[in-house]
């Protein structure tokens, strides 16, 4: 089985990208649809608004954010459906670019994202 790579949608796409998917609420500033090169657009695997709101992108409050974050995703049943498909994906050995807006690459949703697909424990 492949690990879901994360990547900011601000790099240009590449062929080895696979499976292109944004997973990010908000369209990000200044990316065109064509240019993003998307597969699909999955809000529902983005943190809700108040998670966001509250987190901030305060580093010191990520271990915290991360919690509640995967917390969100086991109660939603839509990302919970689309976490399906994308572990599918990849256990069929599909690559998959999780894309994020969010300045900084080693705190972000994504990277939280990316953790609880790769994870064969669930």
């Amino acid at each position: 089985m492949l690990n879901a790579r994360v990547k900011r949608i601000y790099e240009d796409p590449r062929a080895d990208d696979g499976v292109r998917v944004l997973v990010d609420r908000l369209w990000p500033r200044g990316v065109s649809k064509v240019r993003a090169k998307l597969d699909s657009w999955e809000k529902c695997l983005a943190p809700s608004t108040a998670l966001r709101t509250w987190w901030h992108h305060d580093p010191e409050q990520f271990s915290e954010f991360a919690e509640r974050y995967r917390a969100e995703l086991k109660a939603a049943p839509d990302a919970q459906h689309e976490i399906a498909h994308l572990r599918t994906l990849l256990a069929e050995g599909t690559p998959v670019t999780l894309l994020y807006a969010a300045r900084d690459p080693q705190i972000n949703h994504a990277q939280v994202l990316a953790a609880y697909l790769n994870d064969t424990e669930r």
